[in-house]
């Protein structure tokens, strides 16, 4: 028997603002599925990071078919799983979970997310040179789809020089030798000089995080950018880098196409992409996203 109702949730800190429930309900509501997205905020609960664990439990006690999990869990969660998808496993990170037969199986969305965003987006972007700006858990998740899109080197820099060192030794055990290297802000520019393309996934520019992630002489033509963050999806990165002649990936492509993915692990139905990324461009109340 086809299931048709569904209860899933997402875990994190400070998450109200979250476009999550809305895209994964507004497509249930297409589908004519029943689909309940709650939001377990660990700041409103008053409990650490720590205790996702006792979640997981509760959740799945509760009857819950899924789980989404972002910052600051993305790591903690995964040590409560009884299983993990390669990918998941790979980046270390988890941002799905679903419940199937009384286990917990881990995914990670995010890194297919970006992969996807990217394709679709920046189809015939080069690739030799990449510039990576952030070597958190959104940094991990879209350097690893950076090199999976066949990036010929992925240079991460980030203010914690020992962060960005660990992520690009993670990734040349993962890739291969070379594939990935480090390096502190104050070598930006030169980097940026010789770069194909530059990712940027700090949370500058969100609405809590205003301005430029750095100095707007550093673009130039030559050089696409591609962003993560979604909220506003016009950041100031890409108003400037458009003006400057950049070809400018948003950030609304991958946290449409993640939760595609997530959508489609919770459900086992094929989600309408094209709706959803016509969804969050209302959403967010911006631009519309280009086909």
């Amino acid at each position: 028997m086809t299931q048709d109702s569904y209860l899933v949730a997402l875990i994190g800190s400070g998450i109200g603002p979250s476009l999550s429930p809305a895209l994964h309900q507004r497509e249930a509501d297409r589908q004519g599925l029943r689909y309940l997205y709650r939001l377990l905020d660990i700041d409103v609960l008053g409990v650490p990071p720590e205790a996702v664990g006792d979640l997981v439990r509760a959740a799945r006690d509760l009857g819950f078919d899924g789980l989404n999990i972002t910052h600051p869990c993305k790591q903690l969660v995964i040590e409560h799983l009884d299983g993990l998808a390669p990918q998941a496993e790979a980046l270390g990170a988890v941002n799905t979970v679903v419940f199937e037969d009384g286990r917990a199986v881990g995914h990670n969305t995010d890194v297919t997310g970006f992969a996807a965003s990217f394709a679709r987006g920046l189809p015939d972007a080069p690739l030799e040179r990449v510039v990576q700006l952030g070597a958190g858990g959104a940094g991990a998740a879209v350097a690893h789809a950076t090199l999976t899109l066949g990036a010929g080197r992925v240079t991460v820099v980030d203010a914690l020089p020992r962060r960005a060192a660990a992520l690009a030794d993670s990734l040349n055990r993962h890739f291969g030798a070379g594939r990935a290297d480090s390096a502190t802000p104050d070598r930006l520019a030169g980097l940026l000089a010789r770069a194909d393309g530059i990712v940027h996934a700090t949370p500058t520019g969100m609405a809590a995080h205003p301005g430029l992630p750095f100095p707007a002489r550093l673009l130039h033509p030559g050089l696409w950018v591609a962003e993560v963050v979604y909220r506003p999806l016009e950041t100031e990165l890409l108003r400037t880098a458009r003006a400057q002649g950049c070809a400018v990936l948003d950030g609304g492509g991958m946290a449409v196409f993640q939760a595609v993915d997530a959508f489609r692990l919770f459900t086992g139905r094929e989600p309408d992409s094209p709706r959803m990324l016509a969804d969050i461009a209302e959403l967010a109340g911006a631009i519309p996203v280009p086909e």
